[in-house]
């Protein structure tokens, strides 16, 4: 099987920063596109960055410029930096990925953390 699990969530104040991980294990063959998402109470979950294995990067328009999602191929790890975080970003930010696994051919699935909680507030 395979495990999504994500740290570093937190209370922060506006204007800081933060950094999320989210670490794979399991049966990996493949690790393609990884991203993180968010839903605050009463919101959809929406996109907040994704990142291919090759490092192409796409965010959210609300977060351009102030976060920076990267990867560890080595370390099957995706980071979210946060900075300039408002209370706007308070959310559950889940970890996404998009795996092969060992023994399911090329077949690529979809696989999600169980959410770290970021609250922004003074």
């Amino acid at each position: 099987q395979v495990h999504l699990v994500e740290s570093g969530g937190g209370l922060v104040q506006p204007g800081g920063s933060l950094r999320v991980s989210c670490a794979a294990s399991g049966s990996i063959f493949r690790l393609n596109a990884m991203g993180w998402y968010r839903q605050a109470p009463g919101k959809q979950r929406e996109l907040v960055a994704t990142v291919t294995s090759g490092g192409n990067t796409n965010y959210a328009d609300s977060v351009k410029g102030r976060f920076t999602i990267s990867r560890d191929n080595a370390k099957k790890t995706v980071y979210l930096q946060m900075n300039s975080l408002n209370p706007e970003d308070t959310a559950v930010y889940y970890c996404n990925a998009r795996i092969v696994v060992i023994g399911r051919g090329l077949t690529e699935s979809e696989y999600w953390g169980q959410g770290t909680q970021v609250t922004v507030s003074s």
